[in-house]
């Protein structure tokens, strides 16, 4: 154990407005993804807005109110990859490009975080960020180029 815990954000343009019949599928199947995540070995926290359920009131950029996001934190990119690739998340990932549109800068990013910490919306806009501006490296990376947890630090 490192101290330290994995965060991950993604986000996405909406094809159509989020209350409409284009992606009512994907707002239908919602709760039941957010539990399987909740309950997966490893998952630690997941950002929800006001309401309490998900993520989706949060508008992480001000010009664009197609774009929605996604974090959460998890003990381990192990965690995290058996979640996203080994669960029924899975089927939901596959029909991603009937709601959300193909993008072409980077859309997700991971980073370690200090056990405890909850990542905010602009904190994980920023780890974004620095994917599409540098390429993966320590500070945010992805599941292609994972980097390890940082060593934990000598404490007196």
């Amino acid at each position: 154990m490192t101290g330290f815990h994995l965060a991950q954000v993604n986000v996405g343009r909406m094809v159509a407005p989020l209350d409409g019949p284009e992606l009512a599928d994907f707002v239908a199947q919602l709760p039941e993804i957010n539990a399987l995540a909740d309950g997966s070995p490893g998952f630690v926290w997941r950002m929800v807005d006001d309401g309490g359920a998900d993520a989706t009131a949060f508008r992480p950029d001000d010009n664009d109110d197609m774009l929605l996001i996604n974090c959460s934190v998890w003990e381990s990119v192990e965690a995290l990859r058996n979640f996203t690739y080994h669960t029924d998340h899975l089927r939901v990932l596959s029909r991603r490009r009937e709601w959300f549109h193909r993008m072409a800068e980077a859309y997700q990013a991971l980073w370690w975080i200090p056990a405890g910490h909850r990542p905010s919306v602009a904190e994980a806009m920023e780890r974004i960020a620095m994917v599409r501006e540098h390429g993966p490296g320590p500070l945010a990376f992805t599941f292609r180029d994972p980097y390890p947890a940082p060593a934990r630090t000598a404490q007196a």
